[in-house]
This record gives C-alpha cells, structure tokens and sequence, in this order.
C-alpha cells in the first residue's frame, strides 16, 4: 500500500483522505497543516507538522505520496505548495473508479477525480487540477493548473481553461473557447465566448461581473 500524506486538513483534506483510503491504494499517514499542533488529530488522522516539515519527513521514509488538500479560496498557497514539492516528492494521483479516462488522456501529478467524471480523448489536466463529481470534458480540451471545476461542470471540444480557475456548478462552456487564468464562473454559467479577462463571471450567456 503507498503511504499518503496531505498538506491541509481542511474539507478537502479530509475528502481527499476518504476516497484514497477507499480506493485501496493508499493509506493516508496524516496532515501538514500550519495552524495545528504536531500529534494532534482531524478525524481520526494525525497531525504530522507544519508544511516546514513536509521535505524533512519523506526523506525520512514517513510517506511516499503527497496531495495538496487546499481548496480554491487559496489559489496563491495551493499553487505554491504545489511547486515547492513537485520533483521532490512524488504526488499522487486519486482517481474514482467511477471515472472513465480516456486512454489518450494526458493527466499531471497531484490529480483528483470524483465519482462519475468522463474525459473523452484527447482530454489534458494539468498539474493539481480537480474534477468534482460528474464533471464531463469532451474531446482535446485542456485544464490549467491548479484548477477546480465543480459538480456537474460540461465543456465541449477544443477549449482550453487556465490556470487556478474555479468553474462553478453546472457550467457550460461551449466549443472553441479559451478562457485565462484565475476566472471563477457562478453556478450555471453558461460560456459562449472567450474569457479574455481574470475575475467573476456569472449568467446566460456569461457576463463579467467584477
């Protein structure tokens, strides 16, 4: 079993340590989390130490995989957590078995992807992307990194979304579109046009809100 450690203890730390733990392959060792103290616990997990420690406890053979477990609200820590340990430290890539992955698929490190996600060919993610559950990304579309795309979430072919967006719940982004990086859309969005500027998004069609 490979051993998995998660920088933050928040509730995507604690979603994250569910569906590895389930998914058989790994067993979740603990948390890095700054604003905890060391040998305290989360939900039955332990506190490994702050993110100082990270580096220091995989070269000591504490774990073999690490996931970024801080959510979109953090973009600016999530990208730079992500950094600091990539070609370091090996991270894992989480991945319901309810998900189908196209075989061309390309998928970076640190990836994860809820129950009943669809990436049909040609689909790219990105380092640390995450797909909550149901996303549907059809063919040669590409996701930034560090991206979150919420429940429900469908893009069409040939669209390319940057980095450290967060896509609201049942968005719909239509074919050919680019969007930059750090844009958020509101739930139902609906995309018919590139999204040439960063910030908040919302209705139907998409208008730029601030």
């Amino acid at each position: 079993m490979k051993r998995l450690a998660i920088i933050g203890s928040g509730d995507l730390g604690l979603l994250i340590a569910h569906h590895a733990s389930q998914s058989g392959e790994f067993i979740v060792v603990g948390f890095y989390n700054d604003f905890l103290e060391k040998g305290t616990s989360v939900k039955s997990y332990s506190i490994l130490g702050g993110i100082e420690d990270v580096q220091t406890d995989f070269e000591m053979d504490k774990f073999d995989f690490l996931m970024i477990g801080v959510g979109y609200q953090h973009f600016g820590f999530r990208k730079k957590s992500f950094e600091r340990f990539k070609s370091k430290i090996p991270f894992a890539n989480i991945i319901h078995s309810s998900a189908y992955i196209d075989p061309s698929c390309r998928l970076g490190e640190g990836i994860f992807i809820l129950p009943g996600c669809v990436l049909d060919h040609g689909v790219e993610l990105a380092d640390n992307v995450l797909l909550n559950t149901a996303c549907s990304i059809a063919h040669d579309s590409k996701v930034g990194a560090h991206s979150f795309l919420s429940p429900r979430v469908a893009m069409a072919g040939f669209i390319e979304i940057g980095e450290c967006c967060n896509i609201g719940i049942n968005s719909t982004i239509i074919d050919n579109i680019k969007i930059v990086d750090h844009v958020q859309t509101g739930g139902g969005t609906v995309v018919v046009k590139n999204l040439n500027q960063a910030g908040l998004y919302v209705g139907v069609p998409a208008r730029f809100v601030r």
